[in-house]
Formats: structure tokens, sequence, C-alpha cells
């Protein structure tokens, strides 16, 4: 956790005020399998559960029933074969008393938690989920098609989590600031490696490496090629060829899941035309322009 438990009770009860009434139901990520379950994609963390709770351990929620002033911690303790993989983790109490929650819940009571409070008239107040899983736990719970939960989402919490995680503390500074001295550090490496002949595969490899060796990973798949009109253009083996301009949109993910995110072009000769360097000062303005 990147802060005391402190920091987050005073979050959680901060968005309390600000909803006032009714049920805050904060999902976090459950492990995504690549080709099998116990084959999955890097995991990360829901980050606004990430923001309130502080916890990265899949499967997990978070339930705040502002009326009756209650907490719990939503999830699943590891069994015994579980232990094969994970090796010894905490408990749900433990992490729980980690974020300065007293109440836990088995993950199999939190559906019936939640229809029970919605038959009293509760409001079950929830962000707009992005994953399917979570989209079929919001249904089973609520009944809402995952085709209507992003109408269905709570206004209020939205306003207030955007509230809230827009102003930055000072130890989220220092983490943003790592990520982007890593970042920084990707990108000199991109733009010592781009001349003709090397591959953009190459070049992306190379600034990914740098991220995984600070035990960190890329905020996103780096886009990292010579056709910058493409929005998403991935890296291809294609070689760099002079005369052209190479593009470098890459960031690094600290392990507290904070970001940086940079976009650079480059000419692969070394040197802009005239008309490549006009535009790039055009561009180059207009960004200035609009930081001042």
């Amino acid at each position: 956790m990147l802060f005391d438990k402190q920091t987050y009770i005073e979050r959680r009860k901060l968005l309390k005020e600000r909803i006032g009434s009714g049920i805050i139901l904060l999902m976090g990520n459950n492990d995504s399998p690549a080709n099998y379950p116990n084959n999955a994609y890097r995991f990360r963390q829901d980050s606004s559960f990430l923001y309130f709770y502080g916890l990265h351990r899949e499967g997990l929620a978070g339930v705040i029933d502002v009326d009756n002033d209650t907490e719990f911690l939503v999830g699943d303790d590891i069994e015994i074969e579980d232990i094969v993989w994970f090796g010894s983790v905490d408990s749900v109490a433990d992490m729980a008393a980690k974020a300065g929650v007293a109440k836990t819940m088995p993950m199999k009571a939190l559906s019936d938690y939640i229809k029970k409070a919605k038959a009293s008239g509760q409001r079950i107040h929830f962000l707009p989920p992005y994953r399917h899983d979570i989209m079929i736990q919001i249904m089973d719970m609520t009944g809402i098609h995952p085709s209507q939960q992003r109408e269905a989402a709570s206004v209020e919490l939205i306003k207030a989590v955007i509230d809230q995680r827009a102003v930055k503390s000072q130890g989220e500074i220092e983490e943003i600031e790592r990520a982007c001295a890593i970042g920084y550090e990707m990108h000199t490496t991109a733009m010592k490696m781009c001349r003709e002949g090397v591959t953009e595969q190459e070049i992306a490899g190379r600034i990914s490496g740098i991220a995984s060796s600070y035990g960190c990973m890329v905020s996103f798949p780096s886009i990292v090629t010579m056709h910058g009109e493409i929005m998403h253009g991935y890296p291809s083996p294609r070689p760099l060829e002079a005369g052209r301009l190479f593009l470098c949109d890459a960031g690094a993910e600290t392990n507290e899941n904070y970001c940086s995110d940079n976009t650079r072009t480059m000419p692969i000769s070394g040197r802009f035309t005239q008309r490549q360097r006009e535009i790039y000062s055009i561009v180059e303005e207009c960004h200035d322009y609009a930081l001042t």
C-alpha cells in the first residue's frame, strides 16, 4: 500500500459525505485469463478501488453503506490448492485491517446484500464498468443488463470520485514523477535507437524492457511507428527508413499504478527536412501555448 490506512479512511469518509445516502459499490478487478484460468495477464487493479482501499489483490470489492454508516471489504480467502500458485497471502480480514475497514463479507454474500438493500429502497451507487466479468457481476446483483449499466451508473458517484482523484497529494505527485523519470529514460533510449535499419519492434522491446527493469510495466501498449497518422500504430517488423518521421507514444506505470504518457516525434535521418521542421515547430508552439 502506498499510504497508511488513515489516508484511505479519510478518502472514504469524504466520499460518504459527498454521496449522502444509499450504498456505494466499488468493484475491484478480477484476474483476466489469457488462455486458461491460472495463466492470467498481469493483474491490474481498478484505479478507483485502489484509490479508496490501496489493495492490489484480485477478486475484491468495497461496500460503503452510507445510510447505516457501515463498511465491508468483500472477498474470499484463498484455499489450500491456491497456495501452490500464490504462496502465503494475507487473509481478507488482514487486508481489511490494512485499509481501515472493520467488517468483511464473502463474495457469495454480496449479491444478496445488494438485492436486499435495493428492495428496501436504498439506491445502489456504482461506477461505469469496463470489464465484462464485472458487468455480469453487477447484473447478477442489480438486475441491470450490461448494455444499460453505463446509463444506470451513479452520476453523483462519478462526480465525487473525479473531484477527489483530481487533487493529488504530495505522495501521489512523487509517484507520478517516478513514472515520468522512467518514461524519460524510455523516450531518450528510443531517440538514440532511431536510425535507419532498426525495426519498430526492436525499439518497442527495448523501452518495454526499461520499464520492466524498474519492476514496472508500460502504462499502455507502446505506439512505436513510422505511421504517426494511425492513432494506435503498434510496432511492426518494418525497418526504419531514412528521411521519414518516427513517432514514439509511450509511458511507464509504477507498481502503485501511477503513470506517465508522452508522445515525441523525431527524424529517422537525424535531421528534419525543411517541411518537417516547419510542421514540427507549429505543433511544438501549439503545445507550449496550451501549457501556458
